[in-house]
C-alpha cells in the first residue's frame, strides 16, 4: 500500500505543477460563465426604445399607460379599431415595433393582445405586461370599487392554476429537472472521457520511453495501476472542485446583478414611485417570468444533487478508468489502441443517451435495468435523482450503488491482470483475444 500511495503521490505532484492544469482549471470556468453572460447580453433587445401603438375603442386607458415618459417605450394612442393587414402594411404605422390591442371587455376577461413586428425579449415583455396591469388596475379601482388604489393593492392576491400530476404533487419529476440530473450526468461521462483518456496516454508514453521498467522495479504491476488511476483522478477532483467554487461565486454575482437587476428593471419604471411595489414586484416576480432563473435558484437542490454527482463521478471514473488503464498497459504502440478508444466511446455515448430516454420513458422497465448496469447507471441515476425517488424506490439507487462498487472491485481485478500481461510488452499488434486470454 506504501508503494500505490507513493505512485498516487508522483501522479499529483507531476500535475500540480503543470500550468495548463491550472489554466484549466481557473480560465476554464471563467471563460464558461463569460460565455453565459455574454449570451444573456447579447440575447437582450438591442432597440433603445420600443415604439408602441394602443388601439383603445373604449378609451379605458383614457390616452394614458404610465405617468411620466419611459426610456424604453413610446406609445401612441388609437381611439379605434385597427385591422392587422392595416398596420402591417400602411405607410404610417411602419414607425411602430408593435401594436397594443385593448378590446371592450378587458375588465371582465383580463385579455389584451400584443402583435409585434420583432419578437421582444422576455424584459421587455415583462415590463410590458406590468405596465399595462397596474393602468388596468387603477381603472378597475376607479370604476368599479369604492376603494382606494393603495388598499386594493394590499388585498389583491393573484390567482394561478398549476396543473401537476396527482402522483407527483411537487412536481419533483418536472422535464426541467430531469433534464438538470441529465447536465449532471453528461458531467460525469465528460470528466470519465478527459481523465480517462489521461490515463491512457500516461501509460502509453511511459510504455514507449520504457520508464515503466524503472517502476516496476520496485513496484508491482498492480500497485502502479492503481496508484496511477487513483492519482489522476484525485487531480480530476481537484480540478472539478475549483471548477464548483468558481461556478458557484459566478452563479452568486449572476443573482446578486445581472438577474436581480434584470428583474428589478423589468417590474419597475416610472410607475416605481409606487412604494408598495417593490416589495410586491420584486425578485419573486421576476422568477414568474424567467423560467432558467427560476430553476437554477429555487429549484435545484444543489447540495443533494453535488452530494450524489460527486460520488458518481468517483465511482464512474473509478470503473471506467480500469478499462483505459488496461487498454493503454496491453496496446503495443500509441496509435495501436484508437479502435478500442472508439468502443469506449461509443459506450460513453450510450449511456449519455440513456440518461435520455430516462426522461422521456422514466418508468420503462428498461430504465430500471439501465440503472443497475455499471456502464449506464451514473447517468440514469442522476436523472432519477432529479426525478426523485420515492420512498419505495430508494433501495433501486443504493442497489445501483452495490453493484457499481462490485463492477469496481471485479474491474480492478481484471484491469490488473491485463495490466500485468502487457505493461512490459512492446511493438505487438493489439488484437481483442489478448483482453480475454490467460
Amino acid at each position: 500500500m506504501r508503494n500505490t500511495w507513493i505512485i498516487i503521490q508522483r501522479e499529483l505532484k507531476e500535475r500540480l505543477r503543470t500550468s495548463s492544469f491550472w489554466g484549466l482549471a481557473v480560465f476554464g470556468p471563467v471563460v464558461l460563465m463569460l460565455l453565459v453572460f455574454l449570451l444573456f447580453h447579447f440575447g437582450e433587445s438591442q432597440k433603445p426604445k420600443w415604439k408602441i401603438l394602443v388601439t383603445d375603442p373604449a378609451m379605458i386607458l383614457e390616452n394614458r399607460i404610465m405617468l411620466t415618459d419611459s426610456e424604453q417605450f413610446e406609445f401612441d394612442f388609437l381611439n379605434n379599431y385597427l385591422e392587422l393587414d392595416d398596420f402591417l402594411k400602411g405607410k404610417r404605422y411602419q414607425a411602430y415595433d408593435g401594436m397594443l390591442e385593448i378590446n371592450e371587455k378587458v375588465l371582465s376577461n383580463k385579455i389584451a393582445y400584443f402583435f409585434y413586428k420583432e419578437k421582444p425579449p422576455l424584459k421587455i415583455q415583462t415590463k410590458l405586461h406590468y405596465l399595462l396591469e397596474k393602468r388596468l388596475e387603477e381603472v378597475y379601482v376607479a370604476e368599479l370599487t369604492d376603494l382606494s388604489l393603495g388598499k386594493y393593492r394590499e388585498i389583491k392576491q393573484p390567482v394561478n392554476l398549476a396543473f401537476r400530476n396527482v402522483f407527483d404533487p411537487k412536481e419533483q419529476k418536472s422535464d426541467l429537472t430531469s433534464w438538470v440530473g441529465w447536465i449532471f450526468g453528461a458531467m460525469i461521462l465528460f470528466f470519465i472521457f478527459v481523465f480517462g483518456m489521461t490515463i491512457l496516454r500516461s501509460i502509453t508514453i511511459e510504455k514507449s520511453n520504457r520508464i515503466v521498467e524503472v517502476l516496476l522495479a520496485t513496484v508491482r504491476p498492480r500497485q502502479l495501476m492503481l496508484g496511477k488511476i487513483i492519482g489522476i483522478g484525485m487531480t480530476a477532483i481537484i480540478q472539478l472542485a475549483i471548477w464548483i467554487f468558481l461556478i458557484a461565486i459566478g452563479m452568486y454575482i449572476f443573482r446578486e446583478s445581472f438577474f436581480q437587476t434584470a428583474g428589478e428593471q423589468a417590474l419597475s419604471g416610472s410607475l416605481s414611485a409606487d412604494s408598495g411595489m417593490k416589495n410586491i414586484f420584486g425578485y419573486n416576480s421576476w422568477l414568474e417570468y424567467n423560467q432558467f432563473v427560476e430553476l437554477v435558484f429555487e429549484r435545484i437542490n444543489f447540495s443533494v444533487m453535488l452530494t450524489w454527482f460527486g460520488l458518481f463521478l468517483v465511482l464512474g471514473y473509478l470503473f471506467y478508468g480500469t478499462f483505459f488503464a488496461s487498454l493503454g498497459a496491453m496496446m503495443g504502440t500509441e496509435s495501436d489502441g484508437q479502435q478500442y478508444v472508439v468502443l469506449i466511446i461509443s459506450i460513453l455515448f450510450f449511456a449519455l443517451l440513456s440518461g435520455y430516454i430516462t426522461i422521456i420513458y422514466p418508468e420503462s422497465s428498461l430504465i430500471k435495468w439501465l440503472a443497475y448496469i455499471p456502464f449506464t447507471s451514473p447517468v440514469v441515476c442522476m436523472v432519477k435523482i432529479s426525478q426523485g425517488y420515492s420512498v419505495n424506490e430508494i433501495y433501486q439507487l443504493f442497489l445501483s450503488i452495490t453493484i457499481l462498487i462490485l463492477s469496481i472491485a471485479g474491474g480492478l481485478f481484471f484491469a490488473g491482470n491485463r495490466y500485468k500481461k502487457g505493461i512490459l510488452r512492446f511493438g505487438h499488434r493489439l488484437h481483442l483475444k489478448d483482453f480475454f486470454g490467460k
